[in-house]
């Protein structure tokens, strides 16, 4: 099915349509998408790479499913998202400032939330306005909590949102991978590496 409709970074409206309502599909194993556009996977993780580099603050937004231990490749999961952290952390020149804010669990928090330390899923928006958040990563949160989420981002804020999903990716997304594995978050770190230097730092 082909579809008009591109998934962009906002702000879209109030209240965005689902980009999946829309006509956007998941990628297929191997691939990945920009926009909604299906690509390959490597074209994802370079387009993600450079969009870390040319931010202003990059973050990640690590949720339970890497925060908590519950197993083996959880555990390896976190150590992989630490690991891409740092990556982007050195990668980055002096104007820009790399951040890892987590999402541990997805209670709303009332009356406030700090968002300087931690992602309300249900107000993510305070969290990307507080800090000025150009570019971020979703990885180890929930499918369905993931999607409201970055709905919440694309209507309200012009934040580029990237996914890193265990499962078959995001529509809501900008840019989203599926299938995620910790050699696969590994791999985008290398094309971090890779491109170190070659992309310009926001003006």
């Amino acid at each position: 099915m082909t579809t008009s409709y591109r998934v962009m970074p906002g702000p879209e409206h109030f209240l965005p349509p689902s980009a999946a309502s829309m006509g956007i599909r998941l990628p297929d194993p191997g691939q990945g998408h920009i926009h909604g556009t299906i690509v390959t996977e490597e074209e994802a993780m370079e387009q993600a790479a450079r969009q870390f580099l040319s931010a202003k603050v990059p973050t990640i937004f690590p949720g339970p499913l890497v925060l908590w231990a519950w197993n083996d490749k959880a555990a390896k999961k976190a150590k992989a998202v630490r690991y891409l952290y740092e990556t982007i952390k050195e990668s980055v020149d002096s104007s820009q400032h790399a951040m890892l804010i987590p999402m541990p669990d997805y209670r709303p928090k009332y009356p406030k939330i700090n968002p300087e330390i931690e992602i309300n899923p249900n107000h993510p928006n305070l969290t990307i306005w507080h800090n000025k958040i150009d570019a971020c990563m979703f990885v180890g949160v929930h499918c369905h909590q993931a999607n409201l989420s970055l709905k919440i981002i694309r209507g309200g804020t012009n934040c580029y949102t990237i996914a890193m999903c265990a499962q078959a990716g995001h529509e809501d997304a900008m840019l989203s991978f599926r299938d995620a594995t910790a050699e696969k978050i590994i791999r985008l770190a290398d094309w971090v590496k890779k491109l170190k230097g070659s992309v310009a730092p926001p003006a």
